[in-house]
């Protein structure tokens, strides 16, 4: 539960073409390790937002210090267009952080080195991490990531709404979809053709992945290789998911509303009683915790159809980019971000700081399973506000299990082909059948045209 995750800029043009330039890596060891004897060691990805960044920086620096190497932090979100360029050029960053969805993508196209000489070398057990995140950070079994955080997704509701309406939310559940149309539908607001409350926003198109998982669809298989998205389970997470938005007047009243949130401010749609409930990633409860420590925050678990509770998990992770100047030093500075040391002494840092400005410390989910039960149980301690208190643990319960979309060769084009296809139903172009059909016919070309000589 780290600060939020920093956004991916996805810009299409030219990604096909600096594809192109990159020759694909052969074995597992990668290219040459020797370093080129530069003093400046870049990073692309990180931005230093927290003194749980900033910290984890710092230890890095001094681990590279006896290496003669100065670390120049290039801050600002992951450009893909940027890196691949870079990459394409020889002018590669020496360590590179970026959604773990994409690695499978680029370690493909051999944009990455696979981590297996570093993991080795430096004697890195990956068993110390948790496991989806090591699997989304890898390829055909080879890892190219290691995870730099952990996020679950939960639900949060806004108790006072629940109970303004008659309602509560121990009656609130996404398991029982009949019930929570019910719910959406009373517990929306509208004022001279506007809507004024969102009922119960669904998070599509970005949460469509649990919707389909809960609704028992996975996307795509196991191995990554075969498209799922027109699975008719799938068709039928998306027509419900998009039937809460129509209830509520439709994709562009919706999408108003919520842009124009105040989501990290004082006067956030908690506070304003603009939202009932949504399903969010769990850093959202730092935000809350901050901004509006005394709102009526209910919290409670995402749940399937089943009626179990069901985490989507993802997050950010380390590789090093093909042509990295400091191939060596780029793995001593991934393990030393991702070990546990690092992780607890900086999530202590960021305890202390966020104590000393008067709010609640509401944990952090690392992704290193020593580190999270060392935070869990020594660093975070119950602030005697229940709901932040009641977030803090359903997060670390659900960091326990969780699912992830499986990595796969063609990363950011199969994201980009469900997004698109949800996209397309929302503004009516589509019927959701139609949409996840053409869906995926191009999620499994790009998939087969990944996959090609890669046998």
């Amino acid at each position: 539960m780290a600060a939020p995750p920093q956004r991916i800029r996805r810009k299409a043009a030219g990604l096909v073409a600096a594809f192109a330039l990159l020759p694909a890596l052969s074995g597992c060891g990668g290219v040459s390790m020797a370093d080129s004897g530069n003093s400046t060691f870049t990073t692309m990805g990180f931005m230093q937002s927290d003194a749980l960044a900033s910290d984890r920086m710092d230890a890095a620096r001094k681990a590279l210090a006896p290496d003669g190497l100065r670390i120049q932090v290039n801050e600002g979100a992951f450009d893909s267009q940027q890196f691949l360029s870079a990459v394409a050029a020889g002018d590669a960053p020496d360590a590179v952080v970026m959604d773990r969805t994409l690695v499978g993508g680029y370690a493909a196209r051999g944009a990455l080195m696979p981590l297996t000489d570093c993991l080795k070398r430096e004697r890195i057990d990956t068993g110390g991490y948790v496991r989806t995140a090591i699997d989304e950070g890898s390829l055909d079994g080879t890892v190219y990531a290691l995870p730099d955080s952990y996020d679950s997704r939960l639900l949060l509701t806004n108790d006072k709404v629940l109970k303004d309406n008659g309602t509560s939310a121990a009656e609130f559940t996404t398991g029982n979809w009949k019930k929570l149309e019910a719910a959406t539908r009373t517990l929306q607001k509208r004022s001279g053709g506007k809507l004024t409350r969102i009922g119960f926003d669904p998070k599509i198109p970005e949460f469509f992945p649990m919707w389909a998982k809960a609704n028992g669809a996975d996307l795509i298989s196991a191995d990554g290789r075969t498209a799922e998205l027109n699975d008719p389970k799938a068709v039928q997470a998306l027509t419900y998911a998009v039937k809460l938005v129509d209830a509520q007047g439709g994709w562009g009243k919706l999408k108003a509303l919520r842009d124009s949130f105040d989501m990290f401010g004082a006067k956030n749609e908690f506070v304003r009683e603009q939202l009932g409930s949504f399903p969010m990633e769990d850093w959202y409860v730092n935000v809350l915790a901050g901004a509006s420590p005394k709102i009526d925050l209910a919290p409670d678990v995402f749940r399937g159809r089943d009626g179990k509770p069901l985490n989507w998990s993802s997050g950010l992770g380390w590789a090093i980019p093909k042509n990295a100047k400091h191939p060596e030093a780029a793995c001593e500075f991934i393990k030393t971000m991702t070990s546990t040391k690092t992780w607890v002494h900086a999530a202590r840092a960021k305890a202390k700081e966020t104590r000393a400005s008067g709010s609640p410390y509401t944990g952090d989910v690392t992704g290193n399973l020593a580190a999270d039960r060392i935070i869990e149980h020594e660093v975070w301690k119950p602030t005697g506000n229940k709901a932040f208190d009641k977030a803090t643990r359903i997060v670390f319960d659900l960091s326990r299990k969780g699912f992830a979309v499986p990595s796969n060769p063609a990363g950011s084009e199969f994201k980009e082909a469900w997004q698109s296809a949800v996209n397309r139903v929302l503004s009516g172009e589509q019927t959701p059948q139609q949409a996840l059909d053409q869906a995926q016919r191009k999620a499994q070309s790009a998939l087969d045209l990944a996959n090609e000589g890669r046998e």
